[in-house]
């Protein structure tokens, strides 16, 4: 078999050939749009199984807060152990794919590239704080 994408357990297809596209009149001459991802980053295939938790936890979290519940209670704490090592690891692995998408991007288009090393740095202080806050309703 001689395509990427098959895996073990997957059907055998008869696939047709990859056609390069040809763009339209309009968009011929600028610059690229995107550029193509070299390889996976380490939770990409479970990326949202890791996330639905993190989602349901938080909303059950900031619910309870919000109708009263002090910052110290058993059910916050709860949420705050189990979803916050989630959160930890998703975000760490898009940090990855924004640090990656920079370094495709500089010799295509230095600017784009730049731009996404600023994301890098907005979501490192981003996880910094999630780190932070964490803490806080752990000790609390």
């Amino acid at each position: 078999m001689d395509d990427e994408r098959w895996e073990r357990g997957m059907p055998v297809l008869e696939r047709q050939p990859v056609h390069v596209p040809i763009l339209p009149p309009s968009l011929q001459g600028l610059p690229p749009r995107s550029v193509p991802e070299t390889a996976p980053t380490p939770l990409q295939k479970h990326y949202v199984l890791l996330s639905v938790p993190v989602l349901i936890l938080g909303t059950i979290a900031i619910t309870a807060l919000e109708l009263g519940t002090p910052l110290g209670s058993p059910l916050i704490k709860l949420c705050a152990l189990v979803a916050a090592p989630l959160l930890v690891l998703t975000t760490a692995d898009a940090i990855v794919r924004i640090w990656r998408s920079a370094w495709a991007w500089m010799p295509v288009d230095r600017t784009k590239g730049l731009f996404r090393l600023a994301w890098v740095v907005t979501s490192l202080v981003g996880l910094a704080a999630l780190v932070a806050a964490a803490a806080v309703v752990i000790v609390a």
